[in-house]
């Protein structure tokens, strides 16, 4: 942690974007160039999303230069390109503790500070939040206020951004649209809009003519509202055909200005001046380099999007060695989907956005023509997904946990109803640590459960994962969700062969008397330890059944279960309500079975951000937690007996 705070000659004296207004615009490159080392030296030793902030640093400073902030709003999409701001609205000081648990928060949030004006772990929701806030000032006359959608060209490929492009051009709203193009999102981003992104250009000399007309027109009385609208189209419609290119914001009636150079801090501050009081929503289009400054970054932004610690001076990072460690899920995901792909023709991988962090790029390298990175559209890639399904392929479709709740009713109505084979594997399941609410993956267990036609699993370890999914592409088996988390197994030795495992059944790990644990999941492997610690403690025998499948229930295990214990503890890595406990608590009752029954799991809660240990800890889901639970249950069962 970095305690010791350089003494910058201007960041310092920055307390609030209030300070940053008393300077002159000729000092903004100076705070740009201090701003960007602060966060190359915070981040250095305090992990967290790196690149995107160092390529709006100059944005940053000119958006709370020009504009009232927080009383003009800024909306940002996805806090990965938000720690310069952060720095510059109060939370310079305590930027150290950023991710840490109970320290500031990894992405904006209203809940932390009043710059912060809506919700941003994910992606694509900026324009139509900054839309409805537009939309608010005007209705409560607050005509001083301006709004502004900070968003990046990854996050334009997903649904919701152009959806509220589609209302944001027929609504009246004078909304500004900032487009941050730097050619990436996590991995390189895709498809025709980066293309038409990439090729856009409009003059600027072109826009500021326009501009200083139209205000003489107006204040003339030549001009009025109707025959403004009718006039930018007339001239959208020349340009168009001088240009021999469709400007497709300008197509939706959206003012556009750019592509800019989005690293000339004072040209930015000035253009931000000139457009922010026009009438009408506007998009200023911003050329970028993800990693802006730090040549490492600039050089490979995809590694340096979170690349760990680091040295700051060398740019080396700083990487422990993890050979004699089990691997990760989603290396053994990617090892596995190549090897099953090699055996079936028709397997065919899609991901949005995340072909690295879910390992898809290991099939994009052995089976090019067979793997689609769609772009961050959780909800088209499932749809996607159905549609190869329904002609005869199977799809093995990765989607981050957190993010598929994006295409809840695309699982639903495109995929579920039907019964296609569809795979669909929830990476990062589960607690994922210091991302936090927007991101821990503890919803879809209760959120698939009341799905007809869902198969629903969680495997163990990493030989469980490879026969989840060999059984999962098997003729017959249908829609198909296989979970597992963030980080490592806990085999070494993970390869094994690829083996079906009967769809609906789990297995009884060890025998016990009168206590019984029920876990789904690797969290099992912590409960394991914790059942050893108490039987070594009490002397007492505990039943461990790994129950495998959330949907379709072994209901031949559970009524083993519940004929032979007095008490069952459920372990699982998600939400209560609804969730796995849920799930034996109704079995239980229906068939007239009364355990006494606790569950541990994730409370009624949104869980804050921190390492994923501490997190466990905080709610009872560690070996400690599992063990005094368990502890209690063996107590009350041998005073009954």
């Amino acid at each position: 942690m970095n305690t010791e705070h350089t003494i910058y000659k201007l960041l310092n004296s920055i307390d609030y974007p209030e300070d940053l207004r008393r300077l002159d615009v000729s000092q903004l490159p100076e705070v740009c160039r201090e701003l960007r080392q602060d966060i190359i030296e915070e981040v250095s030793c305090n992990p967290g999303h790196f690149a995107a902030s160092l390529g709006t640093v100059e944005l940053t400073v000119a958006l709370h230069y020009v504009f009232n902030t927080p009383y003009d709003r800024i909306v940002w999409d996805v806090g990965h390109q938000a720690y310069g701001h952060k720095i510059l609205t109060g939370r310079r000081n305590t930027f150290c503790t950023n991710r840490k648990f109970r320290g500031i928060r990894p992405f904006p949030s209203p809940l932390e500070s009043e710059y912060d004006t809506f919700a941003c772990g994910h992606a694509s929701n900026s324009i139509s939040a900054a839309l409805g806030m537009a939309v608010a000032a005007a209705r409560k006359g607050e005509t001083d206020r301006h709004v502004v959608a900070v968003i990046g060209d990854g996050s334009m490929s997903g649904g919701l951004a152009f959806e509220g492009l589609n209302n944001a051009s027929s609504t009246p709203n004078n909304l500004l649209i900032v487009l941050n193009d730097n050619d990436m999102s996590i991995d390189r981003s895709v498809g025709g809009m980066k293309q038409y992104l990439f090729n856009l250009t409009t003059s600027n000399r072109y826009n500021q003519l326009r501009f200083k007309l139209s205000k003489a027109l107006f204040k003339v009385g030549v001009l009025n509202e109707e025959r403004r609208k009718a006039l930018i189209r007339f001239a959208n419609s020349l340009k168009s055909i001088a240009a021999r290119q469709q400007n497709i914001f300008e197509g939706m009636n959206i003012r556009y200005f750019g592509p800019i150079d989005g690293h000339d801090v004072k040209n930015l501050a000035r253009v931000l001046r000139d457009i922010k009081d026009l009438k009408g929503p506007k998009i200023l289009h911003l050329h970028t380099v993800k990693g802006k400054g730090y040549l490492p970054a600039e050089q490979n932004p995809g590694i340096w999007h979170a690349p760990g610690r680091f040295d700051p001076k060398t740019g080396e990072r700083i990487i422990s060695d993890t050979s004699n460690l089990p691997p990760l899920f989603q290396d053994v995901f990617g090892e596995t989907l190549v090897e099953l792909a090699r055996q079936n023709p028709n397997i065919v991988g899609v991901t949005p956005a995340m072909p690295t962090g879910c390992s898809m790029n290991k099939l994009m390298e052995a089976f090019p023509d067979r793997a689609f990175d769609v772009g961050i559209a959780e909800g088209h890639a499932v749809t996607f997904s159905g549609g190869m399904a329904k002609e005869g392929l199977q799809p093995f479709c990765n989607i981050y946990s957190s993010f598929m709740q994006r295409a809840y009713d695309n699982v639903i109505h495109d995929v579920a109803l039907l019964n296609l084979p569809v795979v669909f594997c929830l990476d990062r399941a589960g607690l994922v640590g210091e991302d936090g609410p927007t991101h821990h993956g503890v919803f879809d267990m209760a959120c698939f459960r009341p799905v007809p036609n869902l198969t629903i699993s969680s495997p163990m370890d990493e030989h469980e994962l490879r026969r989840l999914m060999f059984t999962a592409q098997l003729p017959g088996k249908g829609a198909f969700v296989i979970r597992y988390p963030r980080g490592r197994g806990v085999l070494t030795d993970w390869r094994c062969p690829l083996e079906e495992i009967p769809v609906g059944k789990g297995r009884k790990l060890k025998e016990g008397q009168g206590v019984a644990v029920v876990t789904i999941g690797p969290i099992g492997n912590v409960a394991a330890r914790a059942i050893s610690r108490v039987e070594t403690d009490m002397r007492v025998s505990v039943a461990h059944y790994d129950l495998r499948f959330l949907k379709p229930l072994d209901e031949d295990l559970l009524h083993e279960v519940g004929r032979n214990y007095a008490y069952l503890l459920t372990v699982e890595d998600g939400v209560l309500a609804g969730g796995m406990g849920s799930a034996l608590l109704e079995f239980m009752s229906d068939n007239g079975y009364f355990p006494i029954l606790h569950s541990i799991g994730i409370p009624d809660k949104f869980v804050e951000h921190g390492c994923v240990s501490k997190l466990y800890e905080e709610y009872g889901m560690d070996e400690n937690g599992i063990y005094a639970r368990l502890r209690k249950m063996c107590e009350a069962y041998l005073k009954s007996v």
